[in-house]
C-alpha cells in the first residue's frame, strides 16, 4: 500500500515541530522570466534543473558576463506565503503545488510497500521546501569521496571547506542564547558573503538544554566546537532563513532574484519538462523540451549548448533524463527502445537515501519545561502571543523552523558490543551478493570499494551513523540512519522513457546488515531516555515494537514501519572512476561522451553523515569553478 503524502508529513512532524501562522507572501521586484518565444537558439550553458544546483551554478557561470546561460526548469516561479514561512519548517513541505510526487516500486523488505518519493518542484527546487536545517558531514565523509579517485583528489574536506565557507552567510546565535543554552560556534568555519543565509531563531524551547546535556551522559559522545567542523557529535546548527525578514532562504532569493534580471546572458525558462539530450557523435549539442504539462512530443523545441549541458535535475530525474537520451545501461536502453549513445551501466544505479521512522517514541511523564511545541498547537494565549511577538520584530517561537540541535554518533557509540562483529560481517560480503540480479560488474566493483570504505566508518570515531533529532517537546524519538549498505535504482520506465515519472526502487533493507545496525538504534534510544539525566522526566516509551519486545519482534517493526528516504537522495550518477561504475570523473564530466556534465547530488558517490542541503550547495559552488576552468 502507498504512502501518502500527508501520511509522510504526519510521520514528519514530531521531527520538525507544528505548522503554524506564516507571514504574507514576500513582494520580489527585481526578476525576470523568459517565454519560449524569447529563447535564443545557442547559449554556451544549457543547465537542466533551476534548483538548489542548478540556480548556483547559474549564478557564478554568468557572474563575469561573458557566457549565455539558459535554465530550464519544470516547477514554476512560486511566491506564496508556504515557500517563506519559517516556523514549523514544514509549510512548504505540505503545500501540494510546490511538490512533484509519485511512487516508488513495491520494496520487499518492507512488505511490500509502495513509497511516495517527492521532489521540490519551484524554482528552486528541494532547497524551497525542505526544513530548512543547515547541516555539514563528517570530515571522513569527503575524504571518502576523494578516495575512489586516490590519494591527491580534490574532493575532499580540505578541498571543499572553502566552498562550504563561500556557500554560506552565517549568522550566529545571540549571545543570550549562547549563555542561556551552552552553545559552541565557531565562525572560521563559516563565510559571510552569500546570498544564501544559515541562522539562528531568537528563541530555543527550554528543554533542549536537558536533552543536549544528557548526551554529556553517554561514554563516547562529543560536542564538536561547532556544526561545520567535520567532527562527529552533539552540536548546535543553523537553519536557513534570512535573519532580517526570518523568512526561508534558498537558492532562488540566493541566486536567483534581482541577479538574472540584470544579466541580460542569464536566461531562465520555468515549467518545462526536459526530455532528453541530443548528440552529433558523441558530443552533446542540445535538450530537447516541451511544456510540463506536455503529454506528448508535439510542442518539442531543441535548443542548443556551444560549450556544455549541465544536468542538475535531481537524483531521480538525472538519471532518467540520461538514460532517455542514450547514456545509460545498454539492456536498459533497449527495452525501453532508445538508441544507444554510450553503454553506462552506472546511470541509476547506486541509489541511496536515508531511512528514518525507526526508533519508538518516548513520552515524558513529568514535564517541567513550559513552554514547549505542543503550545502552538493548543495554548490559545501562547499562540496569540507568538504571533504578536513575531509580527511585532519577528522574534520569538514562530522564528524556529525545526530544532536547532541533534546528535550525530559513531556506531561504536550507539553499539558498543557489536561495533566490531557487523563492522567485520559487512566488510566480509561478497559485494554482489545484495546487489540487482545480473549487475555489471563495475557497478560490483564500486560497491566493493564503497564497502571497504563504509566498514573503516563503522569503525571510526570520527563517521556518524546514527542521528538523533531534538525537538524540546514532551515526546520525542525521532532517528535518521546516515549511511545505510543496501542499494536501489532508479530507471526510465520502458514503455514510456520521456512522459511516465522514472521507476524508482530503493531496494530498503536488502542488504542484513541494515537489519543488524538499525537493531542496535531502538536499545540505544532507549539507553539515552531512561539511562541518563532524562530519566528524571520518567519516560515512557510508546509505539515501536513494544519495550520487551525480541529482536524478531524489533525487525518485523521496522520492516511494516520504517520510511526509506528523509528525502535526501544521493548517487545515481555517481562520482567514481569509470571501472566503478562512475558515471562522472572528477571534472563532473560524463563518462564515454563530451559537452555533458552532472552538478546535483545524483553524482554524490556515498551519502554523507548529516542531511544533503549544505553539501549540495558547496558542491555546486566547487562545480561552478571547475567548469570555469575549461571553458
Amino acid at each position: 500500500m502507498a504512502l501518502s503524502k500527508l501520511t509522510l508529513a504526519a510521520l514528519m512532524l514530531p521531527l520538525l515541530g507544528a505548522v503554524v501562522a506564516s507571514p504574507t507572501a514576500r513582494s520580489i521586484t527585481h526578476s525576470t522570466l523568459v517565454t519560449r518565444d524569447d529563447l535564443l537558439p545557442e547559449y554556451d550553458y544549457v543547465i537542466v534543473g533551476g534548483g538548489t544546483s542548478g540556480l548556483t551554478v547559474a549564478d557564478r557561470l554568468t557572474e563575469s558576463g561573458k557566457y549565455t546561460v539558459l535554465v530550464l526548469e519544470r516547477g514554476a516561479f512560486q511566491n506564496s506565503s508556504s515557500v517563506w514561512t519559517v516556523a514549523g519548517g514544514i509549510s512548504a513541505f505540505l503545500d501540494p503545488n510546490l511538490l512533484f510526487t509519485f511512487q516508488s516500486a513495491p520494496q520487499e523488505g518492507l512488505n511490500n510497500r509502495s513509497i511516495t518519493v517527492m521532489n521540490g518542484l519551484l524554482l528552486g527546487g528541494s532547497s524551497g521546501v525542505n526544513a530548512m536545517q543547515v547541516l555539514r558531514g563528517q570530515q571522513e565523509d569527503y575524504d571518502r569521496w576523494g578516495s575512489y579517485f586516490g590519494k591527491k583528489s580534490k574532493w575532499s574536506w580540505d578541498g571543499l571547506l572553502p566552498y562550504f565557507r563561500k556557500a554560506w552567510n552565517f549568522h550566529p546565535p545571540t549571545p543570550e542564547l549562547v549563555s542561556q543554552f551552552d552553545i559552541k560556534y565557531d565562525s572560521r568555519y563559516w563565510g559571510s558573503t552569500s546570498n544564501v543565509h544559515a541562522s539562528f531563531p531568537t528563541f530555543l524551547w527550554p528543554a533542549l538544554k536537558m536533552e543536549m546535556a544528557a548526551f554529556g551522559d553517554i561514554p563516547g559522545v562529543k560536542y564538536p566546537s561547532d556544526s561545520g567542523s567535520g567532527d562527529a557529535g552533539a552540536y548546535w546548527h543553523p537553519t536557513s532563513f534570512n535573519p532580517t525578514t526570518v523568512t526561508r532562504s534558498f537558492a532562488r532569493p540566493g541566486h536567483w532574484d534581482g541577479i538574472a534580471a540584470a544579466r541580460p546572458n542569464y536566461h531562465t525558462l520555468t515549467e518545462q519538462r526536459v526530455l532528453k539530450v541530443t548528440f552529433h557523435g558523441k558530443r552533446a549539442k542540445g535538450v530537447v523540451f516541451v511544456p510540463a504539462d506536455a503529454t506528448d512530443q508535439s510542442q518539442a523545441r531543441t535548443v542548443k549548448a556551444k560549450k556544455e549541458i549541465i544536468m542538475a535535475a535531481g537524483t531521480h530525474h538525472t538519471p532518467q533524463i540520461l538514460q532517455a537520451s542514450g547514456v545509460g545501461p545498454k539492456k536498459i536502453l533497449a527495452e525501453a527502445g532508445v538508441p544507444l549513445v554510450v553503454d553506462l551501466p552506472g546511470v541509476g544505479s547506486n541509489f541511496q537515501d536515508q531511512p528514518f521512522n525507526i526508533v519508538p517514541q518516548f513520552n515524558y511523564t513529568s514535564f517541567p519545561f513550559h513552554p514547549d511545541t505542543s503550545d502552538l498547537a493548543t495554548n490559545q494565549t501562547f499562540i496569540a502571543e507568538a504571533a504578536a511577538k513575531f509580527a511585532a520584530n519577528r522574534t520569538g517561537p514562530l522564528s524556529v523552523a525545526a530544532a536547532n540541535c541533534a546528535a550525530w554518533l559513531p556506531l561504536r557509540v550507539i553499539a558498543p558490543q557489536a561495533w566490531r562483529d557487523i563492522a567485520a560481517r559487512y566488510e566480509a560480503q561478497d559485494p554482489a551478493a545484495y546487489l540487482p540480479s545480473g549487475t555489471d560488474r563495475a557497478i560490483v566493483a564500486g560497491y566493493r570499494a564503497q564497502q571497504k570504505a563504509l566498514a573503516r566508518a563503522m569503525r571510526s570515531k570520527g563517521s556518524a551513523t546514527y542521528n538523533l533529532i531534538l525537538g524540546g517537546a514532551s515526546s520525542n524519538g525521532a532517528a535518521v540512519y546516515l549511511h545505510p549498505c543496501s542499494r536501489g535504482t532508479v530507471h526510465i520506465n520502458r514503455a514510456d522513457p520521456f512522459f511516465s515519472p522514472p521507476e524508482v526502487d530503493y531496494r530498503a533493507l536488502s542488504n542484513p546488515i541494515d537489519v543488524d545496525v538499525l537493531l542496535e538504534f531502538t536499545p540505544f534510544t532507549r539507553r539515552y531516555f531512561t539511562e541518563t539525566r532524562l530519566k528524571s522526566l520518567n519516560p515512557v516509551e510508546l509505539g515501536g515494537a513494544g519495550a520487551n519486545a525480541t529482536r524478531d519482534q524489533v525487525e518485523a517493526w521496522l520492516r511494516g514501519a520504517l520510511i526509506p528516504s528523509s528525502f535526501h537522495p544521493v548517487g545515481t550518477a555517481a562520482m567514481m572512476p569509470r571501472h566503478l561504475g562512475g558515471v562522472v570523473d572528477e571534472k563532473l564530466l560524463v563518462y564515454g561522451v563530451k559537452g555533458l556534465s552532472v552538478v546535483d547530488a545524483s553524482m554524490i558517490p556515498d551519502l554523507p553523515g548529516s542531511y544533503t542541503q549544505q553539501t549540495v550547495y558547496a558542491m555546486a559552488e566547487k562545480a561552478a569553478d571547475v567548469i570555469k576552468v575549461r571553458a
